[in-house]
């Protein structure tokens, strides 16, 4: 999935605008001196930069449309120089535009979560409310950086609303805006030190004080400082059973277990609290918990363990209404360039006045063959997707080329809000058929 391009920080603070200086051509200079213990650096091309375009870079990037779900294996965004003299200019920026890697896989992992939650909501309640809601996102203390957190967030933003890495909220109103004020929301939450600091014999008084103080609004409450059972069973359930069930179905209590076994815990959990309240039966013969308490399951969850918890929901007939996720280190922060295979690769070349196509085809891994010439992505008649090799796609048989110029000498030539990434990245009908059979 295509989830962030040069609209992105990357883009606006690398490749827009006058980037190139006579104080940063000075600088590398004198580093690239250093570093490589010779005179390589191309101070001649950089002041021709700098001289003939005013600092811009004169390159053109097309790309699919921002929130694009591309298959794996296709072109994402091709980049040529506009200037012959700066034919060296491509590799230059490279590293920059591959760290695309990060969003792209991170919305990819999430928008996968996303499916395998459409389809059990669906099996077990008939209906997708709620969806948008159901992976919040607990990554940032996960990360490497503030800007990681950023990205990351934004990425996964993409496809859910709930999220407590509040870095993203800044980087999409900044870069990209929603017609939404925020385009992620979160509740009020305990964490541990709010329950601990009672000490261990007032765990129900620091209860009974959270879920008073937010009484009209949902809130999470942490229960596994001490014994989440005992505190399912005889807090909530028994002493402060009465409070419980004055609140409102739009302010329920969230019950947060955060150790164990994740799928033992939740089934627990779940059997522990519908003795306690009373439960019901949905128009799909699973059960529910009242409106006004729900679980949300926020340790160990990766896209292997929600899949486990959901069908194990489902096998002992539990809908899927009952419980959110939250999902920290492996949503933003467990990933690799490597797991979606993004590489950028020089695939077509002009020399004295001959294109030439170029190709990597190591003979001791062939997937590591790379694709030649001009490359353009087009829909078939069967609406997948294919990348076309050796500049085949100017043939009018394949229909119009799905890459787009969104960056041209130094000026960003096509942006996307928030809302259209979304509406990109939505889920099909014919994704949640695919699913549910």
């Amino acid at each position: 999935m295509w989830g962030t391009g040069v609209q992105h920080p990357a883009g606006h603070g690398f490749v827009q605008g006058k980037v190139v200086t006579k104080e940063k051509i000075q600088e590398a200079k004198e580093v690239y001196r250093e570093h490589f213990q010779d005179d390589v650096f191309n101070e001649t091309g950089w002041n021709y930069i700098l001289e003939k375009y005013d600092g811009h870079l004169p390159i053109e990037v097309k790309a699919v449309p921002e929130g694009s779900v591309i298959p794996r294996g296709n072109v994402l965004f091709t980049v040529e120089n506009t200037d012959p003299e700066c034919y060296w200019l491509t590799n230059w920026i490279e590293t920059i535009l591959v760290q695309t890697w990060y969003p792209i896989t991170v919305a990819t992992n999430s928008r996968e979560q996303k499916k395998i939650l459409a389809k059990y909501l669906l099996e077990t309640s008939g209906s997708l409310t709620g969806l948008e809601y159901k992976l919040h996102d607990f990554g940032y203390r996960g990360v490497s950086s503030q800007e990681t957190a950023g990205i990351g967030a934004s990425a996964h933003l993409v496809n859910f609303k709930g999220t407590d890495t509040v870095a993203g909220i800044g980087l999409i109103k900044r870069y990209y805006g929603t017609k939404d004020p925020v385009p992620g929301f979160s509740v009020p939450a305990a964490e541990h030190s709010t329950i601990t600091a009672w000490g261990k014999d007032h765990e129900k008084d620091a209860f009974r004080h959270i879920v008073t103080q937010f009484s009209s609004v949902p809130v999470s409450v942490v229960s596994d400082s001490y014994d989440i059972y005992n505190a399912c069973e005889k807090i909530w359930g028994e002493d402060l059973r009465s409070l419980i069930e004055s609140r409102s179905a739009d302010a329920p209590l969230i019950i947060r277990p955060d150790s164990g076994d994740p799928l033992d815990t939740v089934l627990k959990v779940l059997e522990i609290l519908g003795k306690k309240f009373p439960l019901h039966e949905n128009s799909r013969g699973y059960k529910v918990l009242p409106p006004y308490i729900r679980v949300i399951q926020g340790d160990g969850v990766d896209i292997n363990t929600l899949q486990e918890i959901v069908e194990g929901m489902k096998k002992h007939k539990w809908s899927i209404e009952n419980i959110a996720f939250g999902s920290g280190g492996a949503l933003l922060q467990k990933l690799t360039r490597d797991l979606l295979n993004c590489s950028f690769k020089c695939s077509y070349v002009v020399t004295n006045g001959l294109g030439v196509n170029v190709f990597k085809d190591p003979v001791a891994d062939p997937n590591k063959r790379s694709k030649k010439g001009r490359l353009s992505l087009h829909r078939t008649p069967t609406n997948e997707f294919v990348t076309l090799e050796e500049g085949k796609g100017d043939l009018e048989e394949y229909g119009p080329d799905l890459l787009c110029t969104v960056f041209k000498n130094g000026k960003i030539t096509a942006c996307y809000s928030f809302d259209d990434v979304r509406s990109n990245a939505g889920l099909k009908n014919r994704e949640l058929e695919e699913e549910i059979q």
